[in-house]
């Protein structure tokens, strides 16, 4: 198979960027070693950022995200039993969308298809070839069949665990990574939300964070030590313990309960791989970096990955300059670092340190109490959350 691009990993980067490079009339194929149905209802991230909301209206594939996706116009900062709304809109002109990435990929799937994209489902990349020359080559596996895509060039968003990064030569990369002393347990559960927006807790027992996925759909979440099985929290103590950390001055509940479908344990770290390009590779998304949760940053930063690479692939393509893509590193990396550092600081900001003194979380105490006071400080959550300033 000869294509001008050929692409590793059918998450929401990998797709958005196949999509984007059909509309600039450059042809790709997606490999992928899940099945369809594994890929569509994997649970991710569900914040998207304004300009992602944007890009994806504009390239036509934001008409089920507008339709069915909720405006939030802010988030509220829980801590000592008050609430402290950031207001989007009136601090920074602008809002976000809770829409899961489990849509996006669905969306982005069908209309790939519908617009006669190459999608190959449990595909396994198997190796990556000469990406210092200007023929690289993709081998995979396909049906009990081995094949081969022949290309101009390589993007990898085939996740952390990928073959992508693991293609690049010995130290062809720099990394830089930090493990965080606490994991977050993730629950889907069917019940209405308890608000219309995202409530994003610090109490003394730990984190918590009340989403949504839809009007009768929660994605609720527990700060909860490294190495916690999710075994050891049964039903009824994770909703005492939301509850618990949840609750307002004057009492009342704050969780609305239901059947839990789902459950699982997500380790917060962090990590960031320079620099982004290869040769004929290209790295997007986790392939390249990862942040905590926190700051809803995961699937924003991928989808501005391969936002820069459809530019500079489109350029390549249609004149031969070489400008974007030689920039595409840098250029992602000064995002990804100020990712880096925001979803850090609410990380710590919010969350308690198994290891912290009295003195450090009256330290945290002041700081909350500061956003809550500040103007200032309310604008930079609001505007970093809605979407990172340009850089």
């Amino acid at each position: 198979m000869r294509v001008p691009v050929g692409i590793i990993g059918a998450g929401p980067a990998g797709l958005f960027l196949s999509h984007l490079l059909h509309r600039k009339g450059v042809e790709s194929v997606v490999l992928e070693r899940r099945d369809r149905a594994y890929c569509e209802r994997r649970q991710r991230a569900g914040v998207v950022e304004h300009g992602v909301a944007e890009a994806l209206r504009a390239s036509g594939a934001g008409e089920r995200m507008d339709r069915e996706g909720f405006v939030h116009d802010g988030i509220e900062l829980r801590f000592g039993g008050r609430g402290h709304r950031v207001d989007f809109p009136g601090l920074a002109g602008r809002h976000v969308l809770v829409y899961a990435q489990t849509e996006i990929v669905k969306d982005l799937i069908a209309r790939r298809l519908a617009d006669g994209g190459r999608l190959l489902f449990e595909a396994e990349a198997t190796a990556i070839e000469g990406i210092d020359t200007a023929r690289p080559r993709i081998r995979f596996t396909h049906g009990g069949a081995d094949g081969v895509v022949e290309c101009d060039h390589v993007v990898a968003c085939d996740g952390f665990h990928g073959i992508g990064r693991a293609s690049l030569p010995a130290g062809a990369l720099t990394t830089f990574e930090k493990a965080y002393p606490f994991s977050w347990l993730g629950i889907l559960a069917d019940a209405a939300p308890t608000s219309d927006e995202l409530i994003y807790v610090h109490h003394p027992n730990g984190f918590a964070l009340h989403s949504m996925r839809s009007p009768a759909v929660s994605r609720l979440y527990l700060q909860v030590p490294n190495g916690t099985d999710p075994a050891d929290w049964p039903d009824e103590r994770i909703w005492a313990e939301l509850a618990t950390r949840s609750r307002l001055d004057g009492g009342g509940e704050t969780v609305n309960r239901g059947t839990i479908t789902d459950k699982g344990i997500t380790p917060m770290r962090s990590f960031v791989a320079e620099p982004m390009r290869h040769g004929a590779l290209f790295l997007a998304g986790d392939a390249a970096h990862i942040v905590p949760p926190t700051g809803a940053k995961g699937l924003n930063l991928a989808m501005h990955d391969v936002m820069l690479l459809a530019e500079a692939l489109g350029a390549w393509h249609a004149t031969g300059a070489t400008a974007l893509l030689d920039a595409y590193s840098a250029t992602a990396l000064r995002r990804v670092w100020r990712a880096q550092h925001f979803s850090s600081w609410m990380t710590s900001l919010l969350h308690t340190d198994p290891s912290g003194t009295e003195f450090d979380r009256r330290l945290q105490t002041s700081h909350l109490e500061h956003i809550a006071g500040s103007r200032a400080v309310s604008t930079y959550v609001a505007e970093n959350y809605t979407g990172l300033p340009r850089v």
